[in-house]
């Protein structure tokens, strides 16, 4: 039995190959199911101003600042800190251990973000933790922040801190 190749028309080959080159530059996949950068971009500046919030707490507004970015309901694990279950008990935890004590900072390179389709996205990567009388960063730990969009606002609903380790340990 001979089987035959049928060809396709060179138009209708130019035609698809263009197509999918279209395609793949109008909307690139993501790498691991991460967002897109446009989302990436959005996330990362919310990161940068919710930390700058609590790294400037100390601040004449700067901790309600921070508060806003929070869900009422907020749900944050803390791995050797518990769990804390409203904005209001984590507010003022922040006060009581943070304000004036130490800072936060994103480790660059770290951060990933994921969306979630119809809610938001979450954010994940690792921080590290300076004191601020010395100055010295001894902390880090991973986290993972979920955030919630609704008309148009972001809003942290739930929050992962874990793996604190001395900055000495990280690999």
């Amino acid at each position: 039995m001979v089987i035959q190749a049928r060809l396709f028309p060179l138009p209708f080959l130019l035609l698809g190959a263009l197509q999918s080159t279209a395609a793949l530059a109008a909307d690139p996949a993501p790498v691991d199911g991460q967002a897109q950068p446009a989302l990436f971009e959005e996330i990362a500046a919310l990161d940068t101003r919710v930390f700058d919030a609590f790294n400037h707490c100390g601040k004449p507004g700067r901790l309600d600042e921070h508060a806003r970015y929070f869900s009422p309901d907020i749900e944050f694990y803390h791995d050797t800190g518990g769990v804390t279950w409203t904005r209001e008990q984590m507010i003022a935890g922040t006060k009581k251990h943070v304000c004036g004590n130490f800072t936060r900072e994103l480790v660059p390179g770290t951060l990933k973000v994921y969306p979630v389709k119809d809610f938001g996205a979450i954010s994940q990567g690792v921080h590290r933790f300076c004191q601020v009388a010395s100055g010295q960063c001894e902390g880090l730990a991973d986290f993972v922040i979920v955030w919630r969009q609704q008309a148009g606002q972001w809003q942290i609903t739930r929050v992962l801190s874990y793996g604190h380790r001395a900055a000495a340990d990280a690999p």
